[in-house]
């Protein structure tokens, strides 16, 4: 059984509010939930907010919520604790992004899809790196896999370094991959990474996965060609609708 958890904060330095910031008629996290549900592999779908405002909200259209504390460092630790309230007889955790508002169902799935086994740790998605642009962007994430499909390491850097290539040329002489921020959570597992400190290497990247890696967790990589549309200002509504048509 394998449950899908939204986490969602009311508040946010650069978009307070933005779980409730109108896209054509509905909510942020109404689209979020709305796709998420149309997933094939997942038994249910859950907001896990901290604010009373997006609880009622999600409630008053038929949504599933729960409240967690306000107290949680990141979506993880949120998951853990919405887990903890209603996770039941779930074996995995999927954390969506609630500022995704046009995810495609089938992302979910294809992570969905590398935990049937049961002994998958954690697992996320990957995309193919499809602009030269991307890989000097600090703000995307590269990762290196190994032939298993795992993580080997994620850095805001450029990853792997092509010796004896110039660094122009890099795009098309390597296949690069960017992290699309999804994750899913063995829930043994949640519980586990969720008690681990911060670590040095997660210090210098600002990535929480790199302290996962650190003690020894494996992270699983599904790969998707579907692009990833986040809004994480006001100004990204617009540029995120401009990519989607009127009746979606």
């Amino acid at each position: 059984m394998i449950i899908g958890i939204i986490p969602a904060r009311y508040e946010s330095s650069r978009f307070p509010g933005k779980p409730l910031a109108d896209i054509r008629g509905k909510s942020m996290i109404q689209r979020v939930y709305q796709q998420a549900s149309k997933c094939q592999k997942l038994s249910e779908v859950w907001v896990a907010t901290d604010d009373e405002r997006i609880y009622t909200h999600v409630t008053s259209f038929g949504g599933k919520a729960v409240m967690t504390q306000k107290h949680h460092a990141s979506g993880t630790d949120r998951c853990k604790e919405a887990m903890e309230l209603v996770g039941g007889q779930a074996q995995y955790i999927i954390n969506i992004q609630g500022d995704e508002p046009f995810i495609d169902p089938s992302q979910i799935d294809t992570l969905a899809s590398v935990l049937e086994d049961g002994t998958v740790e954690l697992a996320t998605l990957v995309i193919p790196v499809t602009e030269a642009s991307l890989l000097t962007d600090s703000g995307e994430v590269k990762v290196v896999m190994n032939v298993r499909g795992e993580a080997m390491y994620f850095s805001r850097s450029i990853i792997p370094y092509l010796k004896d290539v110039p660094q122009a040329q890099w795009f098309e002489s390597h296949a690069y991959f960017r992290h699309a921020g999804m994750y899913a959570y063995r829930k043994d597992v949640l519980s586990q990474i969720a008690q681990i400190p911060v670590s040095a290497l997660e210090k210098a990247e600002s990535l929480e996965q790199l302290r996962w890696l650190e003690h020894g967790f494996r992270i699983r990589c599904a790969v998707t060609t579907f692009e990833s549309h986040c809004v994480d200002t006001p100004e990204d509504i617009r540029k995120v609708l401009e990519k989607f048509p009127e009746n979606f």
